[in-house]
């Protein structure tokens, strides 16, 4: 199994559905130790690439990604648009002019995309943020790719270390961000960032697993 430049259409527009169905819940985890905007953006952000992809219709996955990345870095507002930008971006860098993905492609890509978010955002495991998600996910992407796993299975494992990851930042301190400011009181909150990143693996193991 393959992924293509369709493939990752999909899984934009199946996005886009998904951060508008999750707008609330998004909204009522960041009204608790945030702005309460990151809903609102994330639904904003990804209906403007949508409306980018359909006007200007990619012709490769590295191009497909690098518009992404240029939209929400124009038209989301807080930390989301440049962190969910630079995502993209180095996720766009590392498939430069590919129109197929393999399995050790696809690793490479979500690896760019998030070491970019560490890079960008400076947060660690345990800071309570998006990358407490990405990291444990990222590791299970690699070692599954090790085992010999398939592009549906490592994207699987992905996202159940995503989803422990997501869960984990409720008992945790918030050290960067917005929600650090509220010290003791962030405890006890899942994070919305973690809980978007979640969301984004989630959506793309669904659109790109076994049909």
């Amino acid at each position: 199994m393959t992924i293509g430049c369709d493939d990752v259409l999909a899984w934009i527009v199946e996005l886009q559905q998904v951060y508008a169905q999750n707008r609330q819940w998004l909204t009522e985890l960041d009204s608790a130790i945030g702005d309460a905007d990151h809903g609102a953006n994330m639904d904003r952000g990804f209906t403007a690439v949508l409306a980018e992809l359909q006007a200007l219709p990619p012709q490769d996955v590295g191009a497909a990604l690098k518009a992404v990345a240029m939209t929400l870095i124009r038209t989301v507002g807080g930390a989301s648009g440049p962190l969910y930008g630079t995502f993209f971006l180095r996720a766009s860098s590392a498939c430069a002019g590919k129109t197929t993905l393999q399995a050790y492609d696809l690793v490479q890509m979500f690896q760019a995309g998030i070491e970019g978010v560490q890079q960008r955002g400076k947060a660690e495991l345990g800071d309570k943020t998006m990358v407490d998600a990405l990291l444990p996910a990222l590791e299970a992407m690699h070692k599954a790719l090790g085992n010999g796993s398939g592009l549906a299975e490592i994207l699987q494992q992905a996202v159940a270390a995503a989803d422990l990851g997501m869960r984990g930042t409720i008992p945790l301190r918030a050290r960067k961000g917005r929600a650090s400011y509220l010290g003791e009181r962030s405890i006890g909150h899942q994070d919305p960032g973690a809980t978007s990143s979640y969301l984004l693996l989630e959506t793309a193991a669904r659109v790109w697993g076994p049909q």
